[in-house]
Order: C-alpha cells, then sequence, then structure tokens
C-alpha cells in the first residue's frame, strides 16, 4: 500500500479530483491511502437530487462549497474538522458493498485511540450508537475507492443547518439522505490530539508503525490532470446541479400585493415546465413570464438575469422583483 499525500489541500473538488486520477490513472494491482480535510463543504451522493438536499439560503450566505461524488449514499456536511480516508485498490469481484473490509482497519485504529468505534448497519461507524464516519464506494474498470468521513471536530450545529431544506417545497425521485445522530471522534478519545495528530497517528497504524511510509510521488504532469478533472466536473454546475434527477418544486407565499403560486418540473437542472398561480393585480399575461423562464437553469442568478428584462410590476402588481425571488429560491 502507498500513502498519496494531497499536502492538506482544502479544496474538495481537487481532492475528488486527485482520488479519480489515483482510481483510473494509477498502477492498477497497488493499494494507495489517501486522507482529505475541506473547507465547509456539502457532498451530495451521485444519485441525489443536489436542491433537495441542501440549505441553499445557508449554503450562499456563508460561502459553502457543493459538489458531487462519483459514489452513490446520502447528503454530508464537512468541514475542516471532519477527515476522510479513501482505500483505492484493485476490484477483487469481492469489495464492492463489502464496506467491513476497508473500514476494519480504521475501526481497530480508533479503537487503539480508547474509542469503541463499530460498523452498524451497511456502511456507518458508530460509538455509543451515535454516527462518526458514512462510507461510500465506486467501482470502475476492474479499480474500487471506498471511502468514508471521520466526524473529528466537526460543527454539528452547521450540518443541519446546512442539510436541512423544505422538505414540502420538492418532489423527486432522487435518493433522499437518512439523518443520523451525530458525535465528534474528539469527544471519546483516550488522550486529546488536534486533527493533524489524529491523522499521522491513523496513517502510522494503518501502515503498521512503518518508520518510512511509502508514498506515490504526484507529478506535475499528474497535477495538470487532476486540475482538469476538478474543473470538468467537481466544479461543474452540469455536474453538481445539472446531474439531479427530475424534480417538482412547488412554492408559494403571500405577499402584501398578493398571493403568488409557482410550480415547476426541472429536469436535468433546468426549467421545464413553469405555472404560476395567484390573486395578483398586473396588466401583463403571466404566461410571457412562464416562457421567459422555461429553458433557464433553476438556479437564482439564472433566474434574476431573465427577470431582470422585464419590468416584474407589471406582471405581478405591488409584489416586486425581490419578492418574487425569495420567493422561487
Amino acid at each position: 500500500m502507498k500513502y498519496i499525500n494531497n499536502r492538506d489541500i482544502l479544496d474538495q473538488t481537487l481532492n475528488f479530483a486527485l482520488e479519480e486520477f489515483a482510481l483510473t490513472h494509477l498502477d492498477r494491482d497497488e493499494t494507495y491511502l489517501m486522507f482529505y480535510r475541506m473547507t465547509p463543504t456539502v457532498i451530495v451522493g451521485r444519485n441525489q437530487n443536489t436542491v433537495e438536499e441542501v440549505n441553499m439560503d445557508y449554503i450562499r450566505s456563508h460561502d459553502v462549497t457543493v459538489t458531487r461524488r462519483l459514489s452513490g449514499g446520502g447528503a454530508v456536511y464537512n468541514d475542516p474538522g471532519n477527515l476522510s480516508f479513501s482505500f483505492i485498490a484493485r476490484d477483487d469481484g469481492d469489495s464492492f458493498n463489502n464496506y467491513r473490509k476497508f473500514t476494519e482497519p480504521v475501526i481497530r485504529a480508533l479503537k487503539h485511540l480508547g474509542v469503541d468505534a463499530r460498523l452498524e448497519g451497511r456502511n456507518d461507524l458508530t460509538v455509543g450508537g451515535k454516527k462518526i464516519s458514512g462510507n461510500a464506494q465506486f467501482v470502475t474498470k476492474g479499480r474500487i475507492f471506498s471511502h468514508g468521513t471521520l466526524l473529528f471536530d466537526v460543527n454539528l450545529d452547521n450540518v443541519s443547518l446546512a442539510l436541512n431544506p423544505d422538505a414540502e417545497k420538492y418532489e423527486s425521485k432522487g435518493i433522499k439522505s437518512v439523518r443520523s445522530r451525530v458525535t465528534n471522534i474528539r469527544e471519546h478519545l483516550r488522550e486529546d490530539m488536534d486533527i493533524r495528530q489524529f491523522r499521522e497517528t491513523l496513517l502510522h497504524y494503518l501502515f503498521e508503525g512503518d518508520d518510512k511510509i511509502p508514498e506515490y510521488t504526484i507529478t506535475d504532469e499528474d497535477w495538470i490532470q487532476i486540475i482538469s478533472l476538478a474543473k470538468n466536473r467537481y466544479r461543474n454546475w452540469d455536474w453538481v446541479f445539472g446531474k439531479s434527477p427530475a424534480f417538482n418544486v412547488r412554492k408559494a407565499k403571500r405577499f402584501s400585493g398578493g398571493r403568488v403560486d409557482v410550480r415547476l418540473v426541472v429536469k436535468k437542472g433546468y426549467i421545464d415546465h413553469i405555472t404560476i398561480f395567484g390573486d395578483f393585480f398586473g396588466t401583463g399575461d403571466v404566461n410571457e413570464v412562464e416562457r421567459l423562464l422555461t429553458g433557464v437553469k433553476y438556479e437564482k442568478d439564472a433566474v434574476a438575469d431573465q427577470l431582470k428584462t422585464i419590468d416584474v410590476h407589471q406582471y405581478f402588481g405591488k409584489i416586486g422583483f425581490d419578492e418574487l425571488i425569495s420567493l422561487m429560491f
């Protein structure tokens, strides 16, 4: 096994790109280990509806990154207090969905530190019935990665704030996240340490105390491909939002100028159909607004840019531009 040292890069789009690069470009018969941390980030599973999982108002106001991973499972919020691990290996035909195979070394390392961790359910690590780690896997062309979170010292209040959209507004066939009670590993350590000490302790334990841990050195040529992959996939709106399953949105609110009820069908992140109802008083035909927004990205800035091209009061009377945008998002 070789260690891939990402030099504690906190950009998760780069970390995911590095992980994918290792999966698809490095020695197919070698096993690699990665650790990565990140700035405040929400990561949605491969088959999820992003806007259904994320509190977009909180995300925008707190500068939280949103990205999508290759593996399935539910949405997670991470910050620099989380340490994620990834084992990248040859798929021997008995690895996919075999979470015990990849989490057992981590569980042993945690027990060595006094943390009574155990695998519960299909893919969670828990302490005292509370979740400290969620795990997911991805397989392609005879290779697999199995990665998981380790909630070491995460701001747990922000977890619920970032992952708490208004579920009544969305209806889709995306895979819904299951929220669990969580706890931080740091609270359960036999001896306190910071997250960097925790990472180094885990690293040496997983490499069985080797004084010189074997590493794969990331070359400049590697980085060119990794940065390109981060840009074209993990920072790409079409991947993060556009890949969401089709979903319906219903948003309604009464303003001083009347009630507005908006129904949307969103496909691949774009407004496929929109109907606007209400008891507002406007002189324009609201069907013109519907036609204006059809085919537009279901994204606040994109919709706002379209609405700026018209006089909103002409269609919605005393209801203004800001009120309409606040309703739709």
